[in-house]
């Protein structure tokens, strides 16, 4: 069977990815689900998706639906491209589309984030593995969407629960502007993924507050030193932590205009309630429930993390910015590498 992409969630990520998939020398065929079907009408009859990327056609041969089904019964290859919350739904919802499928095909996701049940908090595998009978997997590392929209170089890294698949999918999305890297620590890659949006609010409150680069240097440090704990604790490897999907995820995400989470911080900074501070972004910033998913796993494992549960505070209201800031100044010395 050739190779066919379903590619479910047609927000800005999806659909820049969708778009990638299209330009591939050995070009599969995609297919972009859209749940809302007047939207899936808009992007389809005018071919570009003014709501996410107004500025980036979409090609003919990029086909679009509101099926579920339609994109998923002839699919070799699902990319799920949702918030993390709706994961568990969307893979249960393409379980019973593909339930008499003997072998259905591999489900990857792009999202990035911690799945809750109750007080209970998840790296997404781990609660969507047992219900695919086939391997499951994430494609992470630093990519802004308008940017691979737009043909712009970018390195991502493959991780799966089967090392085979993984490299299968690296070599299906590897492209000319898109070097995909094979990983084998999934839990350490969705680690990295999701404490990085937390520790990009972070430093969106320092650029907001206008403390200059040497503090947000020092942020950024001390939080891959609070993701790398983390991982390991998850079981995940700290070196993951060094790589595409956990230092150049937090550097980009940190830095970048493009971040969705640095400007939740940044207006944080300015004084504005979180309330109005998403209804302004008008995207999913995963960072928000991130920070309370982050900060209640490091209570739970006994893990320093300051950076990560002071913007769960801040997002809660139980902290000001300036009072978790002075917090965060106002910690012991200790030796830079005691427990890292």
């Amino acid at each position: 069977m050739p190779p066919s992409f379903a590619v479910l969630g047609a927000g800005a990520w999806g659909t820049a990815f969708a778009l990638h998939l299209t330009r591939l020398p050995q070009a599969p065929r995609v297919t972009l689900w859209e749940y809302n079907a007047q939207q899936a009408h808009a992007l389809t009859r005018d071919r570009v998706n003014t709501l996410f990327l107004p500025d980036m056609p979409l090609p003919p041969e990029l086909r679009i639906t509101a099926s579920l089904e339609d994109a998923v019964r002839e699919a070799t290859l699902l990319i799920a491209a949702t918030p993390v919350a709706v994961l568990p739904e969307l893979l249960e919802n393409c379980r019973q589309i593909t339930g008499a499928t003997a072998s259905p095909p591999p489900f990857f996701w792009l999202s990035k984030g911690l799945l809750t049940d109750g007080e209970h908090v998840f790296l997404p595998h781990q609660k969507l593995a047992p219900r695919w009978s086939a391997p499951v997997g994430v494609i992470s590392g630093p990519s802004f969407a308008q940017e691979v929209a737009q043909g712009f170089p970018v390195a991502l890294v493959v991780a799966a629960t089967e090392r085979n698949t993984a490299e299968q999918v690296a070599t299906q999305i590897h492209g000319d502007t898109l070097r995909a890297y094979v990983n084998d620590d999934l839990p350490g890659v969705e680690t990295g993924g999701a404490v990085k949006n937390v520790l990009a609010i972070a430093a969106g409150i320092c650029d907001g507050l206008k403390f200059g680069h040497n503090a947000r240097a020092t942020l950024i440090t001390r939080g891959l030193a609070e993701m790398a704990r983390l991982a390991e604790a998850l079981g995940g490897q700290r070196t993951t932590m060094m790589g595409l999907a956990g230092l150049g995820d937090l550097v980009l995400t940190c830095t970048g205009d493009l971040s969705r989470n640095r400007r939740v911080g940044l207006m944080l900074a300015e004084g504005l309630a979180l309330p109005d501070i998403l209804a302004r972004l008008g995207h999913v910033a995963e960072g928000v429930p991130a920070a309370h998913a982050v900060a209640r796993l490091a209570q739970r494992h006994a893990i320093e993390m300051p950076i990560a549960t002071t913007v769960s505070q801040i997002l809660d209201g139980t902290l000001a910015v300036e009072a978790a800031v002075r917090a965060l100044l106002g910690r012991a010395p200790k030796k830079e590498f005691c427990g890292i």
